[in-house]
């Protein structure tokens, strides 16, 4: 089976999953007691608002086809899929879902992409040095550094990185992605300076977690290959300490690392969901955060959805790229 057939009938394969996983994510921001119009309620009297009438609140649920049965709600939103209409966010006046991710799910995705690459980076290079110095006193040190970032949240180092920059670095660059200056102008050579400025707290924050746990696993993969008999072969064919771990054992320790793409790239995302509370990012996750609140079922369900599609496509990259670095592998559907 050729790899464009392959990706081809995985793509099939994975409509259902979505399908089954629309079906739970929407069913799984219902789950709480109440609904939107019970929500605003409460939010208008805790804010002073006063109390909202029970025939407004009948009027909002009426608007939304909140006292529709579920399986119509759910229709209701999905079959604008196709179109790209994912329903109006209740929580944000009425505006389209499409159009406030359209403003907020690239600079995520652009985030996250980077903060995988930086935790890729880092931790291959460094497991990979460790496993091949076993027990060295740098080993020591570079493991015991992994298991402090595996222990910190990812915001909670986004405080202590905040915490750092302005009582000792006095910096200015950090929260948010650009200074207030630049809020709402148009993309200037200045305001991508300044965006390049705030860009590495957040991507530092978001990738130590899996940088730590990525150099881990690198580490006790590469002990595994050092241990097989074709290294020993390769060993008593005469070829360098260098070539045998680089060329030979790197290649093969790293699969396992590319078959978890699909899983590092959601566990990214739910990492970066926090931080960009911490540092009042202008991405999903604080939207995410007020619409779970609010029990806006449609923003956040759609969120929800992304993060899960996100997942499916993420195992299909990581199938193709398994695949093509190891030539073992091949283009089968089980």
């Amino acid at each position: 089976m050729g790899i464009l057939s392959y990706i081809i009938q995985r793509i099939l394969l994975s409509i259902p999953v979505v399908i089954v996983i629309s079906i739970i994510c929407f069913g799984l921001i219902q789950l709480p007691p109440g609904d939107y119009a019970d929500a605003y309620a409460a939010l208008a009297s805790s804010t002073g608002g006063g109390s909202v009438s029970n025939e407004y609140i009948e009027q909002i649920r009426e608007r939304y086809g909140l006292d529709q049965p579920f399986w119509i709600q759910y229709w209701k939103w999905v079959k604008g899929f196709p179109e790209g209409d994912f329903g109006i966010a209740m929580s944000l006046q009425g505006t389209p879902v499409a159009e406030i991710l359209k403003e907020r799910l690239p600079m995520t995705l652009f985030i996250n992409f980077w903060a995988l690459i930086f935790a890729l980076a880092i931790a291959l290079p460094i497991g990979l040095y460790s496993a091949t110095h076993k027990y060295s006193l740098l080993d020591y040190l570079l493991t015991f550094i992994a298991f402090i970032g595996i222990a910190i949240p990812g915001f909670i180092l986004a405080v202590i990185i905040i915490a750092i920059s302005i009582f000792w670095l006095d910096s200015s660059y950090i929260g948010k992605l650009y200074s207030n200056e630049f809020i709402g102008k148009p993309w200037t050579t200045e305001k991508t300076i300044d965006f390049l400025k705030h860009l590495p707290a957040p991507i530092i924050a978001i990738g130590i977690a899996q940088t730590s746990n990525t150099m881990r696993i690198m580490r006790g993969n590469m002990l595994d290959v050092l241990r097989q008999p074709f290294i020993q072969t390769a060993r008593a064919k005469g070829l360098s300490e260098n070539a045998v771990n680089w060329r030979h054992g790197a290649r093969i320790a790293v699969n396992p690392i590319i078959s978890r793409i699909g899983v590092y790239l959601p566990e990214i995302i739910a990492t970066e969901m926090l931080v960009s509370i911490v540092l009042n990012l202008n991405t999903i996750g604080p939207l995410f955060y007020d619409s779970l609140i609010a029990q806006d079922m449609y923003l956040a369900g759609t969120i929800l959805l992304i993060i899960s599609v996100i997942l499916v496509l993420g195992n299909l990259l990581a199938d193709i790229l398994l695949a093509i670095s190891d030539p073992r592998i091949k283009y089968e559907l089980m």
